[in-house]
């Protein structure tokens, strides 16, 4: 397996940032999230993330402070999704904007999910060379998400699960729109996990997310508003940053700057992860 030259649009630079952060925590000697797909990927990947950060302090910081927070993220949302699919045991999910996140092999669902990595195509062909086959279960898409056309290949009557990591901000808001609607037009029931910024935090990024250029484009304050782009969702939770899995994790002062950020309605909002349904409520019952 050769080494891959990285050349990826800003967006999509950001994701080998996330991969990044997620080799380098599995490496840790307790690991928040074990990640030896994400190990084994950056092997062959050639990126310097010393492009995006100046100096050793910086450096220390992303090691200790990104990796944790990148670890975090991803094991909530791992958390979240086998909650979902034990109880929807026979779902279809669909994890956009995908990257290179091993999430169906963590997660390790079982032979009844179909699952669905959706990514831009030379993104998909990358997983294709530095990941494992998922087997006849597990199915990749290459597509931009502006382009929804590729849901005619997923299945419609079982219960939906839409995973959007890292993904959302970077969409305009007709792009959102668009997508969430198709989703809850596919599918009779399920749920929608997705991370969001507030606008204070999509003006405070700029164009320059992560130091890569890529821009936020989107932003939801009250989570209730939410139902202006798609009136079927409704809020199941909206996690407070210091609720994400493993929190304690953070050094000291860092959680004692996070609780006293709560207090404040649009510090607290910043950037937290959000859980959604729609459709029938009650659970699938088996056979």
């Amino acid at each position: 397996m050769s080494t891959e030259k990285s050349a990826f649009t800003r967006e999509k630079e950001t994701m080998l940032m996330m991969l990044n952060g997620k080799a380098l925590q599995s490496q840790w000697e307790q690991p928040i999230l074990r990640d030896p797909w994400a190990e084994e990927a950056m092997r062959h990947i050639d990126y310097d993330m010393s492009r995006t950060l100046t100096g050793i302090s910086s450096w220390k910081i992303w090691r200790k402070i990104g990796c944790t927070i990148i670890a975090t993220r991803a094991a909530t949302f791992d958390l979240l999704t086998r909650r979902f699919l034990a109880e929807y045991p026979s779902a279809v999910v669909l994890h956009v904007g995908c990257g290179m996140d091993s999430r169906f092999f963590r997660v390790d669902p079982p032979a009844t999910v179909d699952w669905f990595d959706v990514d831009y195509p030379d993104v998909i062909e990358l997983r294709r060379q530095l990941l494992p086959d998922g087997g006849s279960s597990y199915h990749l898409i290459g597509a931009p998400l502006s382009d929804l056309a590729w849901l005619t290949e997923v299945p419609r009557a079982r219960p939906g699960l839409l995973i959007a990591e890292g993904v959302l901000p970077y969409l305009s808001e007709a792009e959102v729109k668009a997508l969430l609607t198709a989703v809850v037009d596919h599918f009779p029931r399920g749920q929608v996990i997705f991370d969001a910024c507030n606008r204070m935090m999509v003006r405070r990024a700029g164009s320059n997310v992560g130091g890569t250029g890529a821009t936020f484009r989107w932003g939801l304050d009250d989570p209730q508003d939410l139902k202006q782009l798609e009136a079927r969702l409704e809020l199941v939770r909206e996690f407070r940053p210091s609720e994400v899995v493993a929190f304690s994790r953070f050094p000291l002062w860092w959680r004692a700057q996070t609780r006293i950020m709560e207090v404040h309605p649009a510090l607290r909002r910043m950037e937290r992860i959000l859980v959604y349904r729609y459709g029938e409520s009650a659970p699938e019952t088996a056979g």
